[in-house]
């Protein structure tokens, strides 16, 4: 399933111009990591925002399909998304994706979804305002996990940090897996 929102306000060619053809993806280490993590829980709603060529949702999806849950994965390029889809479809795991196209800030405020746990792999500049926009979606106990927390760094992830650690009733820790990710859970109170 597919669903394209927000593309008034992308740039022509996307935001980088039509620039990013590169294959972004997360590493062995840190897809084994977020399959385990999101198989301890039951029957999740996962959110991936920034599906790239669909390598992590791969990870997420077989997670999801385990435990009787599901990926919702956005994308701001509609031909990255089609790819991962061809990529789900391969895999045997399209009836566990749901594929959005869009502003990410967009379709996350048009969600119904309550996400169990969130993977972060974006824009890093949409860091903290995709942060904004989830708190009031998410589950009681719901997980962020913000990925290149160490590598490449910067002053986006530094106040994504800064803001992640400030939301009240979310724990934190930063874990040297892949780049560095970011495991936060907010309370269930």
């Amino acid at each position: 399933m597919t669903e394209e929102r927000g593309l008034a306000r992308e740039a022509p060619g996307g935001r980088d111009g039509g620039q990013d053809r590169r294959m972004r993806a997360i590493g062995p280490d840190t897809g084994r990591f977020l399959n385990t993590l999101a198989r301890s829980l039951p029957a999740p709603v996962i959110l991936e925002i920034g599906t790239s060529f669909g390598y992590s949702g791969i990870w997420l999806a077989e997670a999801a399909s385990a435990s009787g849950g599901r990926l919702v994965t956005m994308e701001l390029h509609a031909y990255k998304s089609a790819h991962a889809q061809e990529m789900s479809e391969r895999a045997g795991l399209s009836g566990h994706v749901d594929f959005r196209v869009g502003d990410a800030l967009e379709l996350i405020g048009a969600m119904q979804e309550r996400p169990d746990m969130v993977f972060l792999d974006c824009w890093k500049d949409l860091y903290a305002p995709c942060l904004q926009a989830l708190l009031p979606k998410l589950a009681p106990g719901a997980m962020i996990v913000a990925d290149n927390m160490i590598r490449p760094g910067g002053p986006e992830i530094r106040r994504y940090a800064e803001a992640v650690r400030a939301v009240l009733g979310m724990s934190s820790v930063l874990l040297p897996i892949g780049t560095g990710l970011e495991i936060s859970r907010l309370s269930t109170e």
